[in-house]
């Protein structure tokens, strides 16, 4: 049974588990599952038992330091860990050693997280799935040969495989929301400038979020409050006071608004899917909440405008490179970027005036509401050789949206699709509201009972 980091958290300050047998559990399963999965570049096995028997020795003096404190953990690969390589997913970087954690890795690593390895990304978090990079794409625990989503591929596959129990992802687009949803985990990209960037390879500074993802929304917030907290290094970080992150709510009084267009016109989901976002728009029900629709600016007003933004910020980020050393990209990202080459400065200063009048949109249409309902992908998870290369630009997707307005959103599992795969709603709040986000996933996750079924990864069979 594996367990979530809350209930080993428990176990291990009621000293029924050691965090050594904990990681050498996940060691054991990362040996026998990945080398189908691919959710690992590298697996720090001296690391992790460093970190367990100082926890263990923590635990034994009663001196834990809270409820990370030995608990399995990925970083994905584009977050810079002192001494261990961070390669990106890319023959680019594949030599980079940092000289330093970044601001989030230390913090994770000050609370007491086993450090069991880099995850698989797209590589540089934007080109993928890809098969001609050092390494292979991470594949769904849930089938063989099917996509994970992207960009925060590796840390879904290990957190859905039980090979960690939890991780770091990265989100410019949908990149935690994304591989969340298509592996049946719980992933929230928090408010802009809640988590620090730095010391995280950038893809799209305007667009780039930090955040975690784990089996449940409780273990997204215990991951989150210490991920939190202002950081001098990134200009984005906000110096504010911790959110509440409390997942005690009362529901009743409370406004959900559904965006049924998304999901239904501007880009429609399968029956699955939609069945989830129905039935957990009747938990908020239940719970006592109204659940009223609501309507935004389309889909296709926010991709058509954060495409544009995200491809000319990612330019620059790797147009050194591009110009020196193009060969070394896969030929995905190599795409990506030079077509985020040939983005004017025009294009790209009329995309941000079209994203403050989104923003002030939104915010008109949705005052009257505390929490927003819609998908977070349009459905299960299809065969890696399925993906096109720009089956980015052939819909809008459901998550670039929240990229382009800053507000926290959290993908939940609601329920299993055709071969038993994963599918998904998001739900949204308003800036700085991350915690009743999570005690809204939490509540959901309580009523809809898939957090009790895990998948049987030993059985995959190609779908």
């Amino acid at each position: 049974m594996i367990p979530t980091i809350a209930e080993a958290a428990r176990r291990i300050a009621a000293k029924e588990v050691s965090p050594v047998e904990l990681a050498r559990d996940s060691l054991a399963r990362i040996a026998r599952l990945d080398s189908s999965l691919h959710a690992f570049i590298r697996v720090t096995e001296e690391r992790a038992m460093q970190d367990a028997k100082a926890a263990e020795e923590r635990q034994m003096r009663g001196a834990l330091r809270g409820p990370l404190d030995g608990i399995p953990f990925g970083h994905k690969d584009i977050y810079e860990t002192g001494g261990i390589p961070t390669t990106a997913h890319s023959a680019q970087l594949r030599d980079h050693v940092p000289a330093r954690d970044g601001f989030t890795v230390r913090k994770l690593a000050e609370a007491g997280i086993v450090l069991m390895g880099k995850l698989a990304t797209h590589e540089f978090a934007f080109g993928g799935p890809s098969r001609d990079l050092p390494w292979p794409p991470a594949e769904n625990p849930w089938g063989a040969g099917h996509f994970t989503s992207g960009s925060s591929s590796g840390t879904g596959a290990a957190v859905a495989s039980g090979m960690v129990l939890g991780g770091t992802g990265s989100d410019t687009g949908g990149s935690i929301r994304g591989p969340a949803a298509l592996c049946g985990i719980a992933g929230i990209k928090p408010t802009y400038g809640l988590c620090s960037r730095a010391g995280i390879l950038p893809l799209a500074q305007t667009l780039d979020h930090a955040g975690p993802m784990a089996w449940t929304s409780e273990d997204c917030a215990l991951l989150l409050a210490v991920m939190a907290g202002h950081d001098p290094e990134d200009p984005a970080s906000a110096d504010r006071p911790a959110p509440d992150l409390s997942l005690s709510r009362e529901w009743r009084g409370r406004r959900i608004g559904v965006i049924r267009h998304f999901h239904e016109q501007d880009n429609p989901v399968t029956p699955a899917t939609l069945r989830g976002i129905e039935e957990t728009a009747a938990i908020f029900r239940g719970l006592g909440a109204t659940v009223e629709e609501v309507t935004l600016p389309s889909l296709h007003e926010f991709y058509a405008a954060g495409w544009i933004i995200l491809s000319a910020e990612a330019f620059a980020v790797h147009e050194q490179r591009m110009r020196e050393t193009p060969m070394l990209f896969g030929e995905n990202l190599r795409g990506r970027l030079a077509l985020g080459g040939l983005v004017s400065s025009a294009d790209y200063l009329q995309a941000q005036r079209r994203r403050r009048t989104l923003i002030r949109r939104t915010a008109e249409a949705a005052s009257g509401f505390d929490l927003l309902l819609t998908a977070a992908a349009p459905g299960e998870a299809p065969r890696i050789d399925d993906v096109p290369k720009w089956a980015s630009l052939e819909k809008p997707n459901f998550t670039v949206p929240f990229n382009m307005l800053g507000w926290p959103a959290l993908t939940v599992c609601t329920g299993f699709g055709e071969k038993n795969l994963p599918v998904a709603a998001q739900i949204i709040g308003k800036p700085w509201q991350d915690g009743l986000v999570l005690a809204a996933g939490h509540a959901v996750e309580r009523e809809n009972g898939h957090r009790a079924k895990r998948p049987t990864v030993g059985e995959m069979k190609p779908g």
